[in-house]
Parts: structure tokens; C-alpha cells; sequence
């Protein structure tokens, strides 16, 4: 039976692997995602079966409940509701490894095994306290990015929030090293242990806290990625306090994926982590669009109409359309595909620019894109197609703000000065599809908006490319 779990556990990490492998590409993601959830499946079946937990009508009475839930969850979550989904996936997987850390540090006190010695050894209880407060900062502070994202928080901070956050830090790497430390007298002392272990508890949640809910809304999406990164290390230490293969491993690979995610997000943004960390970009919208007010103050901005884009496209060479939010908040994906088709008859040459960090997670414009079936050739990171725009005829931003602000390029007083953007104002002409003229994330006016060559068409999104789509099509019948 130790041979067939040994077996199972690394028939799952290999699927762990070759599965993350193949979400590299748009194209792949879809089979990679399964893959990895066929070894997700053997890994927890394996790791019940090996603990002697559950009885297989048990197991598969789980197994039913959890993906029912599951399958609810894929049927019902919309894709602007992801990145929450995704904040709160991380949440549950930090307190759990949490709670599964601080349950084996207990049992040593409680009921020690004979195999056991009396004082737990040194390794673990390290291991044990690292999941413990990297799972509990976790757990709050995907939950303080989950309220961020769907609105119901904004970004606040207070002054001396600093010095909290380290005091919280100091106290709780504090305990943690007397918790550690003081293993030896788990059996015969253990209430200081209950207190040490209590403390180190509540000031991670609370480090999670504070940690999250002063950084602005446009660094979201680096946060949710480095908080990933964060639950795929509490959920590898938790597996060492385990010895668990598949823990460890499945771990380790979302630890590393997520580290080096927020790194290609921090450097597509031009900011260092621990600018992110401590900046707080964003973080007070309304005192930034007060402070870029008075640099448009006066100024116009020309507005179009839905017949007026169609024709002017409908005649262009190439036409670049660059996605942002406000396209997934609108679900216009498939309004787009049908007019970029329109155009593709008439000898349009359409491609889509997309920016690392638009929209509220990586890769959100991708995946959006991929479920209007938009040819994955067509799709253009930012560094591929940022030197075409000079060529192009329209640029067409469909709620995108921030990502294409030239005064990121431009004005050094700019809270997002020196971040990378796409060079949309290089176009000969721009068509921007708004609701209104609100900010983005940023919480700063796009100087873009006021450029002689942009033109607004305010509305809906959806309904705003549905017009456009009718009006093609008349011109085509024409």
C-alpha cells in the first residue's frame, strides 16, 4: 500500500507539473487546467487513503459535494467576478494550511504518538509556525483584496499605520521564535504554549490586514498575485510538517509560479514589490482625480458616434483594438469578435494590443478574449505591437484607463510616471469606449482623453459595439 501512495503522489506532481507547463499558452491553458485538477484528485484521494481518514463512501461523498460545489461556482461566477474568486481561493488555502500546521503543533502536547518524542523537534515546529503565520496572513489578507476588488472596501491607511505594521510583524516573529524555542516543555507546560501559538495567530491575521488594506486598487492585481505565491508556500511548509510528497511539491510550484508572476507584473508596471508594498498606488482616487483635474482644467473632449467609429474603421488599414476593464464589465467580448470579423472581410488588418496588467488579474484580457474564441494570433503583448501603433490608422481602447495614459510616458508630477503603457496616442486616430469620464484604478484623469486625435464614445460598451456592429454591417449591404 506504501508503494501504490508513493506511486499515486508522484503520478500527481507530475501531472502538477506538465499541467502549470501548459497554462503558458492560451492555446494549452484549457488542457493544462485539467490535467492539473486530475492530479489535484489523486493527490487528496492518495492522502486520505494513506491517513486512514475517511472510507471510500466518505471520500466519494466528498469528492461529490466539493465538486458540486465546484461546478456551481464555474456555472455561475462571471468573468469580472474572477478576481475575487481568485482572492478568496487563496484565502481558504492559507487557513487551511494554517489550521493544519497549528492542529500538529497541538497534537504534540495532546497525543503524542510513540514514534514521537516527547519535545518536538526543533525543524518542525519551525516548518509548522511558518505555515501558520504565512497561512494566517494569507487568509486575511486575500479576504481585505477580496472586499477591495468587488468595491465593497476602499484602499485606507491612518497615521502610524507603518509602525503598526511592523510592531505586528516584530510581535508576531517574536512569539513564534518563543514558540519555537520552547518545545521541550510542550507535555509538561503547555497553557503558555496554548498563549504563544494564540497570539502568533491573531497578530498574522491582523499583519495581513494592515499589509493589504493601504495599497492602492491599481497594484490589485500584484497583490493577488504575490498573496498566491504566499498560500502555495504555506501550503509546501505544511506539507513538510505532514511529510506529504504532493503537498510539498503542488506547493512549491504555486509559491514559485506566483513569486515570479508578481515580479513580471511589478516590472510591467516599472515598480519594484516593495513599491507595491509601500506605496499605496492608488490608493485615494478621489485626492489624485482632484490633484490631475487642474492639469485638463478647461480643456474638451471630442465625442463620436457609433456610425461615425464604423465608417472611420471600415476605411482604415489596420485597426488595433486594446481591451481594459470596462470590456469585462460590459461582457462585450463577443460584440468585439463580431465587428473584428466585419472588418477582417473588408480587408481590415485587426490585432488586439494587450497590456500585462490590465484589467483586475493576470491575464484577465486572455482569458476573457479566448471565450469569444478571438484567433490566440492576433493577441499582441504589449512589448510585440507597442512600436505598430505609429502605423495604425485606429486605435480603438474598449475601458481601458490606465494602461494607455500617455502621461505616463510624459509628465514626471504623474503618480504613474515611468510606468509602461501602450503607446495608443501614437495612432492616427483614437476611438475611446467609456461610460463616463471617471478615472481608473489610478484614480488620475487619462491626458490621452483630451488629444486632437481621440475621439469618445460614451455608453455601455456592449451597447456601444453592437451599434457599431449594425452600422458595418449596413455599410457592407450598402
Amino acid at each position: 500500500m506504501d508503494a501504490l501512495i508513493t506511486i499515486a503522489y508522484l503520478v500527481a506532481a507530475s501531472l502538477f507539473i506538465f499541467g502549470l507547463k501548459r497554462l503558458s499558452s492560451p492555446r494549452t491553458a484549457p488542457g493544462g487546467n485539467r490535467m492539473a485538477a486530475v492530479g489535484m484528485l489523486v493527490a487528496v484521494v492518495a492522502a486520505l487513503v494513506e491517513a486512514n481518514l475517511l472510507n471510500p463512501i466518505e471520500i466519494v461523498a466528498g469528492l461529490v459535494l466539493g465538486g458540486g460545489i465546484g461546478l456551481l461556482l464555474a456555472k455561475r461566477i462571471q468573468m469580472t467576478q474572477m478576481p475575487e474568486l481568485v482572492a478568496a481561493f487563496n484565502a481558504f488555502g492559507g487557513g487551511a494550511s494554517a489550521l493544519v500546521a497549528a492542529a500538529e503543533l497541538l497534537r504534540w502536547q495532546t497525543d503524542p504518538t510513540p514514534a514521537d518524542a516527547a519535545a518536538l523537534p526543533l525543524a518542525l515546529s519551525i516548518t509548522a509556525l511558518l505555515s501558520v503565520v504565512i497561512g494566517a496572513v494569507t487568509f486575511s489578507g486575500s479576504f481585505v483584496a477580496f472586499a477591495k476588488l468587488n468595491g465593497s472596501l476602499r484602499s485606507m491607511g491612518f497615521p502610524g499605520i507603518r509602525f503598526v505594521t511592523f510592531a505586528l510583524a516584530g510581535g508576531t516573529i517574536a512569539a513564534a521564535v518563543w514558540l519555537a524555542l520552547s518545545g521541550g516543555d510542550y507535555l509538561a507546560n503547555p497553557e503558555p504554549v496554548y498563549m504563544a501559538l494564540g497570539i502568533v495567530g491573531a497578530a498574522a491575521l491582523l499583519l495581513g490586514v494592515v499589509l493589504v488594506v493601504p495599497i492602492g486598487g491599481a497594484d490589485m492585481p500584484v497583490v493577488v498575485a504575490l498573496l498566491n505565491s504566499y498560500s502555495g508556500l504555506a501550503a509546501a511548509a505544511a506539507g513538510f510538517v505532514l511529510t506529504n510528497y504532493a503537498l510539498i511539491v503542488s506547493g512549491a510550484l504555486v509559491g514559485a509560479s506566483g513569486l515570479i508572476l508578481t515580479m513580471i507584473m511589478c516590472d510591467a508596471m516599472n515598480r519594484s514589490l516593495l513599491n507595491v508594498l509601500l506605496g499605496g498606488f492608488g490608493a485615494d482616487a478621489g485626492t489624485a482625480v482632484a490633484a490631475g483635474a487642474g492639469d485638463q482644467e478647461g480643456k474638451q473632449v471630442r465625442q463620436t458616434s457609433a456610425d461615425d467609429a464604423a465608417v472611420l474603421m471600415s476605411y482604415a488599414g489596420r485597426v488595433i483594438i486594446v481591451p481594459g476593464y470596462g470590456l469585462a464589465v460590459a461582457q462585450a467580448q463577443h460584440e468585439v469578435r463580431e465587428m473584428a470579423d466585419l472588418l477582417q472581410k473588408e480587408g481590415v488588418d485587426v490585432r488586439y494590443a494587450i497590456h500585462p496588467v490590465a484589467g483586475r488579474m493576470p491575464g484577465h484580457m486572455n482569458v476573457l478574449l479566448a471565450e469569444a474564441n478571438v484567433p490566440y494570433d492576433l493577441l499582441f503583448d504589449m512589448d510585440d505591437i507597442n512600436n505598430e501603433f505609429d502605423q495604425t490608422d485606429v486605435a480603438l481602447v474598449v475601458g481601458a484607463n490606465d494602461v494607455v495614459n500617455p502621461g505616463a510616458k510624459t509628465n514626471p508630477a504623474s503618480p504613474i510616471y515611468g510606468m509602461p503603457v501602450l503607446n495608443v496616442d501614437e495612432a492616427q486616430n483614437v476611438i475611446v469606449l467609456k461610460r463616463s469620464m471617471r478615472p481608473g484604478y489610478a484614480g488620475i484623469q487619462n491626458e490621452l482623453f483630451f488629444r486632437d486625435n481621440t475621439q469618445m464614445l460614451f455608453g455601455d460598451a456592449k451597447d456601444s459595439i453592437g451599434n457599431v456592429v449594425s452600422e458595418l454591417k449596413e455599410l457592407q449591404k450598402a
